[in-house]
C-alpha cells in the first residue's frame, strides 16, 4: 500500500504541532547551504505567490520576508519537499548575505574539539 503523501503529486505538508515545517535554503548557483528557518501554511503560500522566501518567525510570532529590511532577499528559483512532506528545500538566488550577522551563510562556524572556529 502506498501513502498518497509520500508517493502522490499533491502538495500536503505535514506541519508539526506548532503548525510549522522546516525550510532549508541553498544557493542556486553554488549549492551552498545558506540558512534554515520555519514556514507555516501562510509563509509557504506567500513564498509560492511572490517568489520571495517568506518564513514564520518563532521569536516574533509573525511572518517575515527574508531581506525585507536589509534588502538581502532570497529569490526562489525552485522549491522541493521531502518524501513525507515535513521539510522544504528552497533553492534561491541570494541578493546579499543570508545570515542576519552579515555572513554569507548562517553556517559560518565549524564545531571542533576546542569549541567553534570560523570557516570560509
Amino acid at each position: 500500500m502506498t501513502d498518497a503523501r509520500e508517493q502522490g503529486l499533491a502538495l500536503d505538508p505535514k506541519y508539526d504541532a506548532a503548525g510549522l515545517v522546516t525550510a532549508v535554503v541553498t544557493d542556486s548557483a553554488t549549492g551552498e547551504l545558506l540558512m534554515v528557518a520555519h514556514m507555516n501554511a501562510e509563509a509557504l503560500a506567500a513564498t509560492r505567490e511572490t517568489g520571495k522566501a517568506t518564513f514564520w518567525s518563532r521569536s516574533r510570532q509573525s511572518l517575515w520576508v527574508k531581506g525585507e529590511t536589509s534588502g538581502h532577499v532570497l529569490s526562489v528559483r525552485e522549491m522541493r519537499i521531502d518524501c513525507d512532506q515535513d521539510a522544504i528545500w528552497i533553492i534561491a538566488e541570494p541578493a546579499g548575505p543570508a545570515c542576519h550577522t552579515d555572513a554569507r551563510s548562517c553556517f559560518y562556524r565549524r564545531i571542533v574539539p576546542e569549541g567553534l572556529e570560523r570557516v570560509g
